[in-house]
């Protein structure tokens, strides 16, 4: 009878734990289940798009340390656009995770040399030819000469499938005119965006090769390139990509939820309240007498030669006493912080290639300081950074519907002479520096002679005028 208790309590002790364990298990199993269905739904894959050159691995080798020092989530893939020729000279191949991709600078049907191309291009390669791409719901597309510095997570930004959120480009002036009524049937819409592009992969794949296309037609439309049609102060079609992107989008019927917040430019005054998370550094920026310019660097080959970096800024204390604005001050901050992450990658993208050690200095002591770790850690979305462009619009004009917006826009004159260069730049640093609301534009006179030799298209947003130094009916100078 004891043995026929015991033998009872134990089944009753083994049925309970299985009874026990069972619902248990499933639970554990299901919640496993829904995590993986939800990451499923999550996983992000930033790409950007370079060529075989010393000009885009410095460019890769910046972008990648950012990458890691900001903790951006999942993969990155550096669709790298190479001819047989460049690919087998090419040392860069171990810079970043690499997908290669047929170059088409030189186009195989129109023999037009547009390198730009490759960007639309790649992307359509990568998403038919690409793995990876099958196991992506979040794309986030970036430029190369860019810093991150805070996770770019979609749907944080407020992206949702069919509404991709992308960084302003105001310069897009084509979606006003009759360059969007010529190359798409839906101009109305047409988003100025560019820089920074996050959407989900399903958008991608119905853009991309309207974006690949569109970049082919506004790209052969030589008729329309002018500057007053394009705002390409070159007036030689080199943003046709992004007005490839931008109709592409019109035609899928993508509308963009438009952020001017998320990227800035080094050199540019933060709005207060806003924290960046990208910095384009396309345009040269300064800080006192310390500069830099990304196009002076197009053939160098820093990322081989050991023991060079790019020459060093101010050091942060010495920037606090140059100015006391703190908003201003901001902008100096993230200027030397663009220029310092650029050269932490480089040292170490050198330690990667097998240099010697670099001797000490007070540089280098600097960046691998807990100082320049804590100005670097990675930064967050605030709510005036996630402010949209049209929410913006809207509360002014529900807050203040008696006050019309203000348009302001700066504008003066010069000639193609080197004198009024060098007050160009200085202007149009002012301008910037200071905050000065709207845009600015340079009216350019020049004859046709003076304008085939003149080197300063690039200085300030410009607009071509005849010139009128000889005076047409009296010849008066």
């Amino acid at each position: 009878m004891a043995k026929l208790r015991v033998f009872i309590l134990v089944c009753v002790f083994l049925l309970g734990g299985f009874i026990g364990w069972a619902p248990a298990q499933a639970q554990a199993q299901a919640q496993d289940d829904e995590e993986e269905e939800g990451a499923k739904g999550r996983r992000i894959h930033t790409l950007f798009s370079v060529e075989c050159q010393n000009y885009f691995d410095w460019q890769t080798v910046g972008l990648m340390n950012s990458y890691n020092k900001a903790q951006q989530p999942g993969p990155i893939t550096r669709l790298l656009s190479c001819t047989d020729d460049e690919k087998n000279l090419y040392r860069g191949m171990d810079l970043a995770p690499t997908f290669l991709v047929p170059s088409m600078s030189r186009h195989p049907r129109t023999g037009d040399w547009y390198p730009a191309i490759n960007k639309p291009a790649g992307i359509v390669h990568w998403l038919k030819h690409s793995e990876e791409s099958h196991n992506v719901d979040w794309v986030v597309i970036l430029d190369a000469d860019q810093i991150i510095r805070g996770p770019i997570i979609p749907w944080e930004l407020g992206a949702e499938k069919g509404r991709p959120v992308a960084a302003y480009y105001g310069y897009l002036v084509g979606c006003n005119n009759l360059l969007a009524k010529l190359h798409t049937k839906h101009p109305e819409r047409c988003d100025k965006v560019g820089g920074l592009l996050a959407m989900h992969i399903d958008d991608l794949r119905a853009l991309a090769p309207m974006w690949l296309s569109k970049t082919e037609e506004v790209r052969e439309d030589r008729a329309h390139w002018t500057t007053n049609l394009t705002g390409d102060i070159y007036g030689q079609g080199w943003i046709s990509e992004m007005y490839g992107y931008s109709f592409g989008a019109a035609e899928v019927g993508l509308r963009h939820k438009i952020n001017d917040n998320l990227m800035i430019y080094p050199g540019y005054i933060p709005r207060t309240g806003v924290e960046p998370i990208l910095l384009h550094y396309g345009l040269p920026f300064s800080v006192g007498n310390w500069s830099f310019s990304k196009l002076d660097h197009h053939e160098d080959n820093i990322v081989y030669d050991c023991g060079r970096l790019f020459p060093e800024p101010p050091y942060p204390r010495e920037v606090k006493a140059m100015e006391t604005d703190p908003n201003k001050r901001r902008g100096l901050f993230m200027n030397i912080e663009c220029i310092n992450t650029l050269n932490e990658g480089i040292l170490l993208q050198h330690a990667a290639n097998g240099c010697p050690k670099p001797k000490w200095s007070k540089y280098l002591s600097f960046l691998n300081s807990n100082t320049f770790s804590q100005l670097t850690r990675p930064k967050y979305l605030t709510p005036q950074t996630l402010q949209m462009k049209e929410t913006k619009v809207q509360d002014q004009v529900l807050d203040e519907p008696e006050k019309p917006h203000p348009k302001i826009h700066t504008i003066f004159s010069t000639e193609c002479i080197p004198y009024f260069d060098w007050q160009t730049v200085g202007l149009v640093h002012s301008f910037h520096l200071s905050g000065q609301p709207g845009n600015i534009t340079r009216l350019l006179s020049c004859t046709d002679e003076d304008l085939k030799e003149y080197k300063g298209l690039d200085l300030a947003p410009t607009h071509f005028v005849p010139s009128m130094s000889r005076h047409p009916l009296t010849n008066d100078w």
